[in-house]
């Protein structure tokens, strides 16, 4: 399937995060263009935003490859996302349009409904782009981002375990939207920052890596763990 050049970034990406390059393997400029459908050059400068973005290294004698992130970079991610999620809520309180918050509200419809009808194929990709809405709602390109390159390789690095119920995580979602549409960003901020935090819970890393790295990934884990047992959310408290 050929694509336009400019989307050559972004579909590379998209490969590395569901797996169809492995860790370690090789991005051979030649392979990719005939992938893509594209010359060499889209794909060249695609390699270098991608190696900006970490994930690919560029190896001696071997080349573009894609990257192999420990636990500790893995770890490091989960942590930026709880500081960054809640601030980017936070904006979006006092910055968005009403094009956002009509979106938004469609999005949490939708999420709501499909959690109660049990249909969960759609929800992940409701949910990213909920998420990327609202970071983009938040009004600061560099903020929206770096969220959205969060999000894309924290999917590559973790999977996600647990028995979180859709239903309560759709009324998180819709409770940072009532913040963001009162022009709460304290409110947004606190509401995002729970919901950040029982997902954070849930990830467990796809690889295993220097036991280091992997002590301080479960000690997030846990450590969520706990903080969110000692505050269970109330969803309609969410909402008052």
């Amino acid at each position: 399937m050929r694509i336009p050049a400019h989307s050559v970034c972004t579909a590379i990406r998209d490969d590395i995060v569901s797996g169809v390059y492995e860790r370690g393997g090789r991005l051979t400029e030649e392979l990719l263009a005939r992938r893509y459908g594209v010359s060499r050059v889209p794909v060249r400068e695609a390699l270098r935003t991608l190696e900006a973005e970490g994930f690919v290294v560029t190896r001696r004698h071997a080349g573009a490859c894609v990257a192999e992130p420990t636990a500790q970079e893995a770890a490091d991610l989960l942590e930026m996302r709880l500081l960054l999620e809640p601030l980017g809520a936070s904006r979006a309180a006092q910055r968005r349009t009403e094009a956002h918050l009509k979106v938004l509200r469609g999005l949490v419809r939708l999420g709501q409904e499909r959690a109660r009808q049990g249909h969960s194929d759609d929800l992940r990709s409701l949910g990213s782009w909920f998420h990327e809405t609202l970071a983009q709602a938040s009004g600061s390109p560099a903020l929206t981002s770096t969220l959205i390159r969060l999000r894309h390789k924290i999917g590559w690095m973790y999977e996600v375990r647990g028995t979180r119920d859709p239903a309560e995580c759709w009324a998180e979602h819709g409770a940072v939207v009532d913040a963001v549409v009162r022009g709460d960003g304290e409110r947004a901020r606190a509401v995002m920052a729970l919901h950040t935090e029982r997902a954070a819970a849930a990830h467990r890393l796809r690889f295993t890596a220097g036991a280091g790295g992997a002590e301080r990934a479960d000690r997030t884990a846990r450590a969520e763990g706990v903080r969110n047992s000692q505050h269970p959310v109330n969803t309609s408290s969410l909402r008052s």
